[in-house]
């Protein structure tokens, strides 16, 4: 651990003593939930005795396109259990004439795009963790997790029940959450828990506990109380299973044009309820043929580019796991699981994963625990070994909304040339980390301190990675300041560290202004900088950046940005600006060069949609670089919506280097013939990788979260349209609660 660590973190140590110590915000929204013994239906009728004489959330704040007065539109909210679920009712006003915005019926919509009512469920009160749950008024439903306060996590997926009844003067939706779906402790602990509305059609978002503007809706700093009438029930025994079959075909024609050849395969997940609030997830021989396919990006820089996990099974309480370190320095990166790197050719192969478990959840209303073991398989044909990966996480919440947190992570080898399964191999990577979470109660002030150490078989001089980060926001002011130091012998298997050996300060900071007339065009506008240094670990500057910001938010949520960068970078290595394996420019030769860039988003909610940016670098390395880059959609509401996303960079260099025009374009449709019918079909044409991809993927719920899958895959060369492979892929899910 070096001097640089002390110097720039033990500041942040002593700031959130003084920022958790302010006075706690007075709680004045207490809602009571009373047990029902009949049966309640969640058809949106509210015909059920205990909904004559619930008590209801109402008067719900403005927080867009203001947050100083009450809503326009009324939403009234109201709550009930019984031994099994947990019911919410909303009736919400509807006066306002015209369609709602719907973008589809396809679940797990997106909630900048659609009318709909959620609530945000904190059941431990930490402020940090919980659940939420939404409904557009035709029905679609969202759940996903909340994590660091505040992110949703919407590939996760689990089973409630819903309906909703439209009048013409306002719109009803009922929902019934199994008590075995969520995280909680028995008895009569309350729960701390936000409702929300968002209503494009009258340009609103409003909420029952009132959030200031500058925080996102989803924020659990800002929520009510919910009291129980009496005990909540234990969970009880809950055991879940989720067996799968597959089958298809692969066509390779590329290198040679090999036979078809038939695929099947057949496994399980399950969950197990260990208590209310502790769950184990098992896997045998999964199966992620039906994950979408990565985004495609053109890819400019010199270092790995970071793409996230789709896998279902890393999703639950991943934030466990993957909160660790920051963005360029991550100890544990979920997709190195049953990833390796073929030694004869370089390229990175999936390797099968036999079994996995996962141990995850709270222990109490202080402590969290997970616990991850993978084992994936040998690889004969390319001579790969099988490894077993293991990670341990044990955080304590200190504080109102803060955490310490400590992760273990060991990728250990288990075959090798003689062994076929050993654990005395030595060939291991480990990874011990800490992590303090820091956020205020009132969530102005957010930041983290943390340190990360390496453990290999052989003796590393820098196996280190150390950071820290403080911000501040407001509705007039935003400001940030952080630090990263990697070693340059850092490097961890089952991590995420891009870029070893260098030291880093950035910041940023940005003033808003509200315009104060009674119907302005602009919600809100200002200016901001931000910059970074990156030194080598001999404190020689190789990277600088700054950039001037100017960013208008309009009342209709189309904004217009404006960006001036200025950059000086010493290459460290041989580098082709292009990517594209043309002359590099040598290492240890620097450059200056700058750029203007504007970006324009139209409005959201309007049915034709479109997102462009341009810009120009007036010196690119030793060249210049032109680029052009949006999204142009429509949407045919409520069934679906087709989209192109195009990204084309113009690299002038001089000659003997590269000048290459790169051009990735992106279409996309989307289409649901029902609630439980959807099919996307998603094509990547990108010249820097000479690849296209065309994915389509035909999804069937026919029963709650359990599915059919049809997911075509096609892959040819973009210079000449031929063919590289196909594969077919038909997926069967079923959920089986026991």
């Amino acid at each position: 651990m070096d001097k640089n660590f002390y110097y720039y973190s033990w500041w942040l140590l002593l700031l959130p003593i003084l920022v958790q110590a302010q006075a706690p915000q007075k709680d004045n929204y207490q809602l009571l939930a009373r047990k029902t013994s009949k049966k309640i239906t969640p058809d949106g009728k509210l015909n059920e005795a205990i909904w004559q004489t619930a008590q209801k959330a109402r008067d719900f704040y403005q927080k867009f396109p203001f947050d100083t007065s009450y809503a326009k539109a009324k939403t009234e909210v109201m709550v009930a259990y019984d031994d099994q679920f947990f019911y919410v009712a909303f009736v919400c006003e509807n006066k306002q004439p015209g369609d709602f915005v719907v973008e589809s019926l396809r679940r797990d919509f997106n909630g900048g795009r659609n009318d709909f009512v959620t609530f945000y469920l904190d059941p431990f009160g930490d402020g940090t963790n919980g659940f939420t749950f939404g409904i557009t008024p035709l029905g679609v439903k969202r759940e996903a997790l909340i994590t660091n306060g505040e992110d949703l996590d919407s590939s996760w997926d689990n089973k409630w029940y819903s309906g909703v009844k439209r009048y013409p003067d306002k719109w009803i939706a009922e929902m019934a959450i199994p008590f075995k779906t969520l995280r909680y402790k028995s008895g009569t602990s309350p729960w701390k828990i936000n409702f929300a509305r968002l209503d494009y059609k009258t340009n609103e978002q409003s909420s029952w506990v009132p959030i200031p503007r500058n925080y996102r809706l989803t924020s659990l700093a800002f929520t009510g109380t919910i009291n129980w009438e009496s005990p909540l029930p234990k969970s009880g025994a809950n055991v879940v299973l989720i067996p799968y079959i597959t089958g298809g075909f692969v066509k390779e024609f590329e290198p040679d044009n090999t036979p078809v050849a038939y695929t099947r395969n057949a496994g399980m997940d399950a969950k197990v309820a260990i208590t209310s609030s502790l769950n184990l997830d098992l896997t045998f021989n999964p199966d992620f043929s039906q994950v979408e396919v990565d985004q495609q990006v053109t890819n400019l820089s010199r270092f790995e580019l970071f793409f996230p996990e789709r896998r279902q099974f890393f999703i639950e309480n991943s934030d466990l796991f993957s909160r660790f370190g920051f963005g360029r320095m991550r100890p544990f990166f979920s997709r190195r699981i049953g990833i390796q790197t073929d030694t004869a050719t370089g390229e990175t192969v999936q390797v099968p994963i036999l079994y996995g478990a996962r141990l995850s959840g709270k222990l109490n209303r202080n402590w969290r625990v997970g616990l991850l073991n993978m084992q994936t398989d040998r690889d004969r044909a390319r001579n790969l070994p099988s490894s077993n990966y293991t990670v341990a996480v044990l955080q304590r919440k200190v504080f109102a909304r803060s955490n310490v947190g400590l992760i273990f992570v060991n990728q250990q080898t288990t075959s090798d040339s003689t062994n076929d399964y050993s654990w005395g191999i030595n060939d291991y990577d480990r990874v011990m980390g800490f992590d303090y979470n820091m956020a205020s109660k009132d969530n102005k002030w957010n930041g983290k301190v943390l340190y990360q150490h390496q453990f290999t078989p052989e003796q590393k001089a820098e196996p280190f990675a150390h950071g820290s980060e403080i911000g501040y926001n407001t509705p007039e002011w935003r400001f940030y300041f952080s630090h990263e130091s990697v070693g340059r012998d850092y490097a961890p298997r089952v991590g995420f560290a891009p870029r070893p050996g260098y030291f880093m300060v950035e910041g940023s900071l940005n003033r808003r202004f509200y315009p104060t007339m009674e119907k302005p065009l602009v919600n809100n506008h200002g200016p901001g900088v931000y910059g970074n240094v990156f030194w080598d670990m001999d404190f020689n500057v190789t990277d600088r950046f700054v950039e001037l910001q100017y960013i208008i938010n309009f009342q209709d949520r189309s904004s217009l940005e404006f960006y001036q960068g200025n950059w000086y970078t010493r290459l460290f290595d041989d580098f082709d600006p292009t990517n594209t394996d043309g002359i590099p420019l040598l290492a240890g030769t620097e450059y200056f060069y700058s750029n203007v860039f504007a970006f324009y988003n139209s409005n959201p909610v309007k049915l034709f949609n479109i997102n462009v940016g341009a810009g120009y670098f007036f010196k690119y390395f030793n060249g210049r670089r032109t680029r052009l880059t949006g999204e142009v959609s429509y949407r045919f509401q409520p069934y679906g919506r087709i989209a192109i996303r195009a990204d084309y960079n113009q690299i002038t260099l001089p000659a003997p280097y590269n000048s290459v025009d790169l051009l990735l374009l992106a279409p996309r449709f989307e289409f649901s013939f029902t609630r439980k019918l959807f099919f996307t079909v998603f094509t990547q044409y990108n010249t820097q990788t000479n690849l296209v991809n065309v994915n389509a993927r035909f999804q069937w719920r026919f029963k709650p979260v359990s599915d059919l899958f049809i997911v075509y895959t096609d892959n040819y060369f973009s210079d000449n349209l031929q063919p590289i492979g196909r594969s077919l892929v038909v997926k069967l899910t079923y959920w089986l609660n026991l």
